[in-house]
C-alpha cells in the first residue's frame, strides 16, 4: 500500500469588488520513501491544467456573466470548479481512483464529468480494461450484458431510472476507459450524466465481480 498525499490548489476570484469565481481542486501524490514520478507527474499536470482552466476560460465566462446580470439587475451569479478524487483500491502494487470534475457557469445546476486512472505501479504505466481479462476475447459482450442486467433489475423494482432506449445507449456512450476497481475486488464501470439516465440519476456506476 502507498502512502498518498492529497494535495489542494484553491482560490476566490473577485471582479469589480464581487466574487464571481471560486475552485476547489484535489490531487494525490505518493509521498513513500520511493517515489513514483510518472504518477505523480500525471496528476499534477492535471491540477495545473484545471487551474489555468479556472483562471482563463471559466474566469471569462464569469466576468461577461457578471456585466450582463449587473446591466440587467439580475443577482450576481459564482461560478465554480471543483475536482475532487477518491481512491478506490490501494494494493498489490495497484492504484485505482476516480475523480469528479464539477464545474457551475449558470443554469439550473452544475455539471459533473467523472475520470479514472488504474495504474500497476510496478510499471509506472496505467493499465487497461483488456488486461484484466486476459483469457477472455469476449469480455465487452460479458460486460455489456452484465450493465443490461443490471439496468433490467433496478427498473424492475424502481431502484433507479433510466432511458427507454437504454440498450442502446450503453452500447453507444459505453467507453473503455472509463473503470476503476473497488477494495473489494469488483470492477466499476460508469457513464457520464445524460448518457443512459436523466440528471436525477446521477452517473450510473456498474459493478462486476473479478476473479483472481
Amino acid at each position: 500500500m502507498f502512502n498518498i498525499k492529497n494535495n489542494i490548489l484553491e482560490r476566490e476570484i473577485f471582479y469589480k469588488g464581487n466574487l464571481i469565481l471560486k475552485y476547489k481542486i484535489e490531487y494525490p501524490s505518493i509521498c513513500n520513501r520511493c517515489q513514483k514520478s510518472d504518477f505523480n507527474n500525471y496528476n499534477l499536470d492535471k491540477a495545473l491544467n484545471l487551474k489555468n482552466y479556472a483562471e482563463t476560460v471559466l474566469l471569462e465566462q464569469a466576468k461577461q456573466t457578471y456585466e450582463y446580470n449587473s446591466s440587467n439587475g439580475y443577482p450576481i451569479m459564482v461560478f465554480e470548479l471543483i475536482y475532487e478524487y477518491n481512491i478506490t483500491y490501494n494494493k498489490n502494487n495497484i492504484i485505482s481512483l476516480y475523480a469528479d470534475e464539477y464545474t457551475f457557469s449558470g443554469g439550473a445546476h452544475g455539471s459533473t464529468i467523472r475520470s479514472s486512472q488504474n495504474w500497476n505501479m510496478q510499471s509506472s504505466i496505467q493499465f487497461t480494461l483488456a488486461n484484466l481479462f486476459p483469457n477472455n476475447p469476449y469480455y465487452l459482450i460479458d460486460i455489456l450484458k452484465n450493465i443490461n442486467t443490471q439496468i433490467e433489475a433496478q427498473i424492475n423494482n424502481n431502484s433507479n431510472q433510466y432511458f427507454d432506449n437504454y440498450c442502446t445507449l450503453v452500447l453507444e456512450t459505453f467507453k473503455i476507459n472509463q473503470f476503476y476497481i473497488t477494495t473489494d475486488n469488483k470492477l466499476a464501470i460508469y457513464f457520464q450524466q445524460y448518457d443512459i439516465a436523466p440528471y436525477s440519476s446521477g452517473i450510473p456506476v456498474f459493478y462486476i465481480e473479478l476473479y483472481n
